[in-house]
């Protein structure tokens, strides 16, 4: 059977997405880092009929990242679809701040790089070799809606997943005619309930198939999901690449694209929207 990998698995996005892929045949490693949380769904996939294995790990803790893949590939023979969203809104982190641009500090910024893109990159290199010689795979890394539409009060949340979005988008150029494929997803919606009145919400089982879809598609290297749309947002990085293997997005009439780069944001972001895995998508 094939496998997919989550690192940041929790009981939101990463147990739908895990839903979504083991009910169509995928075994689950889940990598977060907590055992008992990890534990539980193992449990509660199991339950359901779907094979699941926790292998704890901290994304902080780079070689632990490694070999906890590396466990996984041992434990089912490999890894086929690799999923990174860490989320420390729901397991906090030490050192976690959030600062407007103007007040990001090397200080502020750096552990949010170490999270969202060290460890992303640290996850990759563990399991594309496998993937290149076997000439399949995906790579789907996640943030929030502020990797695309930044805020100003997640400024350095904001920088280190626009960082993440540009490493794979050109990653996901690198591997073309690879049979890999990396592809970013934004999250550009409040996740779940409680959120702030006016904002668009979105429960994880609305939003964990466009991860199948992409997976099913394999011809996007970004989708951003906006609730009010009721449906994902698709488009590609500027430049739209000739290797592309559909035309890149082209925004309706009188729609503005954003400096980033694709679909004018729908929604004035929440923290959760528009930080990134950090809240978004465990």
């Amino acid at each position: 059977m094939p496998t997919l990998a989550i690192i940041g698995a929790g009981p939101g996005m990463g147990l739908a997405i895990a839903r979504t892929f083991g009910a169509r045949g995928f075994d689950v490693a889940l990598l977060a880092r907590t055992p008992r949380k990890l534990d539980d769904l193992v449990a509660r996939l199991g339950q359901e009929g779907i094979t699941a294995a926790a292998f704890p790990a901290d994304v902080l803790d780079r070689p632990s990242l490694t070999t906890a893949l590396q466990a996984a590939r041992v434990r089912f023979g490999s890894i086929d679809v690799l999923e990174y969203s860490p989320a420390p809104g729901h397991s906090p982190v030490p050192g976690f701040t959030m600062a407007v641009p103007s007040e990001v500090t090397v200080d502020n910024l750096q552990p949010q790089i170490e999270y969202n893109l060290y460890g992303a990159v640290t996850a990759a290199r563990a399991v594309l070799p496998a993937m290149r010689e076997a000439g399949a795979g995906m790579l789907l890394f996640t943030t929030g809606g502020g990797s695309v539409h930044p805020i100003p009060m997640l400024g350095n949340i904001n920088a280190a997943a626009a960082a993440l979005r540009n490493w794979v988008l050109n990653l996901h150029n690198e591997l073309a005619g690879s049979g890999v494929l990396a592809a970013h997803v934004a999250i550009n919606t409040w996740i779940g309930e409680g959120g702030p009145e006016g904002i668009p919400s979105a429960t994880p089982e609305q939003i964990a198939p466009l991860y199948w879809d992409l997976y099913e598609r394999r011809d996007q290297a970004e989708v951003v999901f906006n609730a009010r749309r009721g449906a994902p947002s698709t488009f590609r990085k500027a430049g739209c690449p000739a290797r592309s293997p559909r035309p890149c997005r082209q925004p309706p009439p009188g729609e503005r694209p954003a400096a980033g780069n694709g679909p004018r944001a729908t929604a004035a972001p929440s923290p959760r929207a528009a930080g990134g895995p950090a809240q978004s998508a465990s």
